[in-house]
């Protein structure tokens, strides 16, 4: 029987933000992150669950799969690989997933069917073989990537470096399916104490991850210290990074920065006397990020005089940042992959393998990132009719589900929406969402506290109407995957202050019905109640878990937190009069969450 379909795989390994990628025809057939998986954010380690989630998903086995690339920023894949099967490091292999590593076909493989590719070159092809445009530029600026000694394009021979230097900063022009690297900036390594040497480093996205860990003790919360950054004082601060004719200065961090938050049990973050200086602080390393890129942007354009630009790398999930480059660096066009920081890697190493060694053309354009597979109305029932479930929700199926929710909304109710297929990124765009009426500006601190735990000062993002979005906000660019800010028009500030943050800015996610008609039509019945086509749409979790992947991840979050009410497709779910009984008791033990999963379902 002939082989209907030609699959490859693309896979980010080992280190954070693991993920997989299946392309079907050329086309991303489906696309996972293994935190939604296994609920532990930034999920690093074997890459089993991802594999099998979409292999599952596509109902396809390994054997089927014509080509896999992989990439881990770390070192190559097979380097990596050799080195854990003698060396103990739990942060990339944790002892509980040797057995299985060891067990799984790709590991330790060597095959021409099983490719590594280098780190940049990875964020490069998932940017510009995916966009909409036959030729243009692409920019990726992140933490840190691949050693010089393992990349593998070509690049200037004038942007020199030491064999151990780490891609920081690099800069591609496109036609078509052909890639040519323009520019290389590198951090050579500096000393510190093992493992802090990262946070020397003198690069861009190095030194927005430092100041990220001094301020938050996480160099992950990049979003947190862009989102505190409009509470600083401007110029209280020297500059942390500084472009002198075109080549990055990043002062060595010194003594006067001796105020890094510690982690205290009862410490109050948000009560610390630092405060005022991380403010400050949070508000130079933007302020100085934000040039940067708008130099190198402006760069970019007066070179090649390229129209259009392509981003991605964790540097481009900075959607101030990206504001800025749209409005200012002069390019017709900007656009942003979705999964921009390293989970997105497997989009890239999927089209390396099919446009560099399979050969084919480039012919699907990434205009949503659904990516997840799909759940029936079978396993939402399932879930709901589970003992502990159904003692504390109340499920109605509704004729409208969009009316009704769009009623509920604008009661003042906090939704949890879960609708079709996943989200592929650090983004909610609508499938795993908690939504909310932005009229009231109350909403934003009724979010915060009640349902996602987190600190007052961050903001929340809106959804509009394409069609209505240049009415309500600033700006020509469209923005469907949440990550460019845009200043909201004065006369409607005071319409939707819940989404207006201190700077007079949103982070806006524009929703067409080509793509996403339940959405769509759910903002037409706001409108239609209410004469705002906005609502608050933040991701579907708690602080500090990954977005809600699964029916029983969605039931799970809503039982412990203040959402009112789950909307599960058509099924609208309520919590009854014994949830206020049985709750408390349930949050005695240790792990609620695994209780409710391993409920028996009744006779």
């Amino acid at each position: 029987m002939p082989k209907k379909h030609t699959y490859v795989l693309g896979l980010n390994t080992y280190d954070h933000d693991v993920s997989a990628c299946l392309l079907r025809d050329g086309a991303i057939a489906f696309a996972i992150a293994k935190e939604r998986i296994t609920r532990a954010k930034h999920a690093s380690g074997f890459y089993k669950e991802v594999i099998d989630y979409v292999l599952e998903a596509e109902g396809i086995t390994l054997d089927d799969v014509d080509l896999v690339v992989r990439n881990c920023y770390i070192l190559p894949v097979p380097e990596m690989e050799e080195r854990l099967v003698y060396f103990d490091a739990p942060g990339f292999l944790p002892e509980y997933e040797r057995g299985e590593a060891a067990k799984h076909p790709l590991y330790l493989k060597h095959s021409d069917k099983v490719v590594t590719i280098s780190h940049h070159l990875a964020h490069a092809y998932s940017a510009f073989a995916v966009s909409p445009f036959e030729e243009g530029v692409v920019m990726i600026v992140d933490g840190v990537g691949s050693y010089r000694s393992d990349v593998m394009e070509s690049f200037p021979a004038s942007d020199t470096a030491t064999p151990l230097a780490r891609e920081s900063e690099s800069y591609y022009k496109f036609n078509g399916t052909t890639l040519e690297c323009l520019k290389k900036v590198w951090m050579e390594p500096d000393r510190g104490f093992l493992s802090d040497e990262f946070y020397n480093m003198p690069g861009l996205g190095a030194l927005y991850s430092r100041v990220s860990t001094y301020i938050f003790g996480d160099w992950n919360k990049c979003g947190e210290l862009m989102g505190l950054a409009p509470y600083g004082r401007r110029e209280q601060v020297k500059h942390l990074l500084e472009l002198r004719d075109g080549k990055l200065h990043v002062p060595h961090w010194t003594a006067e920065f001796k105020q890094p938050y510690v982690f205290e049990p009862g410490n109050n973050w948000e009560r610390s006397p630092a405060m005022r200086h991380w403010e400050d602080l949070a508000w130079r390393t933007q302020d100085d990020t934000e040039n940067v890129l708008l130099a190198r942007a402006r760069w970019l354009r007066e070179t090649t005089g390229a129209k259009n630009l392509c981003m991605a790398g964790g540097v481009a999930l900075n959607c101030v940042a990206n504001g800025r480059l749209a409005r200012e660096a002069g390019f017709d066009n900007v656009w942003i992959q979705p999964a921009a920081g390293d989970d997105g890697i497997a989009i890239g190493c999927a089209y390396y393998g099919w446009i560099e060694i399979l050969k084919q053309r480039r012919s699907f354009v990434m205009d949503h990132a659904y990516v997840g597979r799909r759940y029936s109305d079978q396993d939402v029932a399932r879930e709901l009719q589970k003992f502990l479930v159904r003692i504390q929700a109340e499920a109605v199926r509704s004729e409208n589900v969009c009316r009704d929710t769009a009623k509920l909304l604008a009661d003042q109710k906090v939704i949890g929406w879960f609708q079709d297929r996943s989200e592929f990124g650090p983004r909610a765009l609508g499938n795993r969402s908690l939504l909310a009426d932005p009229r009231k500006g109350e909403m934003k601190d009724i979010l915060n506290s009640r349902v996602k735990h987190r600190q007052a000062f961050r903001p929340f993002a809106p959804i509009v109407l394409a069609e209505r979005m240049k009415e309500i906000f600033e700006g020509e660019e469209d923005s469907p995957f949440m990550l460019i800010a845009k200043p909201v028009r004065p006369e409607w500030r005071n319409k939707i202050p819940a989404i207006v943050h201190v700077d007079g800015t949103a982070r806006v996610q524009t929703v067409r019905e080509e793509t996403n008609p339940l959405l769509y039509r759910l903002l037409k019945e706001f409108e239609a109640l209410t004469g705002v086509p906005v609502l608050i749409n933040t991701s579907f979790n708690i602080k500090g878990e990954p977005i809600v992947e699964t029916p029983q991840d969605a039931v799970n979050c809503f039982l412990t937190t203040g959402i009112d009410h789950l909307v599960m497709h058509d099924t609208i779910v309520s919590k009854s009069a014994m949830h206020r009984v049985v709750a408390p008791v349930l949050n005695v033990y240790a792990d609620v969450r695994t209780l409710v999963a391993s409920t028996a379902q009744p006779a």
